[in-house]
């Protein structure tokens, strides 16, 4: 089981265990997908209840499938992940989804990933 915290070397060493469990479940030929990245976080932690609680945070997942849908590669959509890191510390630590720190998080997504390119969501756009 993994602590979650609030900060950029939490988020630097999430972002790092994602690629990990990726591979992980890659080479055990299973699904990687929200519910199995979960349950291999968290343990008997990751029960029915949580896991949907994360899968409705995130944007990104159909809560009719409710975590099984496979997930891309963190390094070549980081938009995706992101989010659902975002709902992962949101749920673990009991705050909202706007209380976490977002250039913290794009920020340890370039340290992890250093040859990808930076996700900076919150730029302003020309018009």
């Amino acid at each position: 089981m993994i602590s979650v915290e609030n900060n950029q070397e939490c988020f630097v060493e999430l972002w790092r265990m994602l690629e990990r469990t990726r591979r992980l479940l890659g080479g055990q030929y299973k699904r990687f997908c929200i519910r199995r990245v979960l349950k291999t976080w968290f343990g008997v932690e990751a029960t029915d209840d949580f896991i949907w609680e994360v899968c409705s945070k995130t944007v990104v997942d159909d809560e009719s499938a409710c975590g099984w849908d496979e997930l891309p590669l963190p390094s070549l959509y980081p938009r995706r992940h992101r989010e659902l890191l975002r709902a992962i510390v949101a749920v673990r630590l009991g705050i909202g989804m706007r209380k976490v720190d977002l250039k913290a998080l794009d920020k340890a997504y370039s340290i992890a990933f250093p040859k990808s390119t930076p996700i900076n969501v919150n730029k302003k756009k020309r018009i």
